[in-house]
């Protein structure tokens, strides 16, 4: 696990944390403030690559539902 991330050793993370954290903490100068409050697609364009749009699959959606269920 990283200090960034909890995904096990070998284990893609669903998000490049550590990336974005370097990305726009250290390359772009951003405040956390600023960094916290952009979006993944803005952390893409600032990079300089474009963002491309996917919509979500139902997997998915059904993997986002299981990991973050509504509070009964």
């Amino acid at each position: 696990m990283s200090a960034t991330g909890g995904h096990a050793p070998g284990e893609t993370p669903a998000f490049p944390w550590d990336e974005a954290l370097a990305l726009g903490l250290g390359a772009l100068g951003w405040s956390p403030r600023d960094l916290w409050r952009a979006t993944p697609r803005e952390l893409l364009i600032a990079r300089g690559r474009p963002a491309e749009v996917r919509p979500l699959r139902r997997a998915d959606l059904e993997r986002l539902i299981a990991a973050h269920p509504d509070p009964a």
